[in-house]
């Protein structure tokens, strides 16, 4: 397997982020933009400045917030008691330098793909039969979801598992998230992602690998099936693409008709976050950009109702792994950015994509939609793994259940190594 050229870790500093070993002069600036990436790929040594979780702090504790809800659930949104919880927490409790170090350790890097400079995760197998998989985030989550599962993925054995189940692992940012650069021009759709992805492995040297996502992840990993670059083995998600296309049909069984009843819950009591970002994300940039407080709302509200944990995700995720995904967004300020990829994604619909190469599809049991099989076999020629019959886990299946997650992958995996 050929090496991708990897340049020694960069030493720059630019408005305030430390690239390369912490200087005292990364802790004077709040400003986290980041040095421009190059062709090459670089280790990326991350300081947030002091400054910068100084500058949270005080926010958090000016925050001016709403009266209560006029209901007695999360009917209206996060509920006040709740979000004060949890901002309690982050202010009295979390520590980002606890995930920055973590992040450190893992090996993580930038390089400059299609004009983006683009952050990722890229932690190697001992086992020389490992098996490259590049796992793909969505909105509201990031590269922080995957975290537990690269411990199990990298070194099955050290987790009781078989060395043949090894993965090499490959964890990107998506331009506007986390640390990869935020577009300023418009046309960073998944479809120009899922190339961004497929030149990113092959810029690591990799010549047979698999690709997995759910939510925009999957819909990126969707399309990076549908260019079927030379390589790429198959597919495992956790969300088809698909599902809104699968509304009108006729002759529904009972499994479809409560897939479809899901989907109408969705749209009428669930899609306003949905419609505010594909169609003005940068006025709801504006709030979240300004306040750590209303981005901490505007995840939690998510997390509150997408995790299998009977709305307390707390029980699941616990509040420190979901301060991590917030104070990500908040300190790389991409609320705004982040949301414009409902906007790119939905002006320019590639209708539904008919997938010829090896799927496999993980349902888990609190996901927005159960998609039913026969809906998957009609989208997926060769669907060589399904399974619905997982015990635990919802919308964010690697970050609330990363063992469970991990089976699946293995499972599917074992079909097309």
């Amino acid at each position: 397997m050929r090496s991708a050229a990897v340049t020694g870790a960069a030493s720059v500093l630019s408005a305030g982020l430390a690239v390369g070993a912490p200087t005292a002069q990364a802790a004077t600036v709040a400003d986290l933009t980041l040095p421009p990436a190059g062709p090459d790929i670089t280790p990326l040594h991350l300081r947030v400045p002091q400054s910068a979780l100084d500058d949270l702090q005080r926010r958090l504790a000016t925050a001016r917030l709403p009266e209560a809800e006029t209901v007695n659930d999360g009917s209206q949104g996060a509920q006040l008691d709740r979000l004060r919880t949890l901002v309690q927490h982050w202010r009295t409790r979390y520590d980002w330098r606890d995930l920055e170090n973590r992040l450190n350790a893992a090996g993580q890097y930038r390089t400059l793909i299609d004009g983006m400079g683009i952050h990722f995760l890229h932690v190697r197998s001992k086992h020389p039969n490992a098996l490259p998989v590049i796992l793909n985030h969505g909105w509201p989550g990031s590269f922080v979801e995957f975290l537990d599962t690269i411990g199990p993925l990298t070194d099955p054995t050290r987790y009781g598992g078989s060395a043949r189940d090894a993965f090499h692992v490959v964890i990107p940012s998506m331009p506007g998230y986390g640390f990869s650069d935020r577009p300023t021009r418009t046309g960073w759709d998944p479809v120009r992602i899922a190339s961004a992805w497929i030149e990113l492995m092959r810029r690591l040297g990799y010549r047979r690998y698999i690709a997995q996502g759910g939510d925009w992840g999957a819909a990126v990993t969707t399309q990076m099936a549908k260019q079927r670059p030379a390589g790429l083995l198959g597919v495992h998600l956790n969300l088809p693409e698909f599902l809104l296309s699968n509304t009108a049909l006729g002759n529904s069984t009972p499994e479809e008709q409560a897939a479809i009843a899901q989907q109408q819950v969705f749209e009428t009591q669930g899609s306003g976050y949905f419609r505010e970002q594909a169609t003005r994300p940068q006025t709801i940039g504006y709030g979240l950009a300004d306040s750590p407080t209303g981005q901490a709302a505007w995840i939690f509200e998510k997390f509150t109702d997408w995790t299998d944990s009977d709305h307390r995700p707390e029980r699941v995720l616990g509040y420190d792994r979901m301060l991590d995904d917030i104070t990500l967004y908040w300190l790389t300020n991409t609320a705004a950015s982040s949301a414009r990829l409902y906007w790119e994604a939905t002006r320019n619909s590639h209708g539904l994509t008919v997938l010829d190469l090896p799927v496999g599809l993980s349902v888990f049991p609190a996901e927005l939609v159960r998609t039913p099989k026969v809906w998957a076999q009609k989208a997926y020629k060769d669907l060589v793994y399904f399974n619905s019959d997982i015990p635990a886990g919802g919308h964010f299946a690697a970050f609330e259940q990363p063992q469970i997650f991990t089976e699946e992958l293995r499972a599917y995996a074992r079909l097309v190594r």
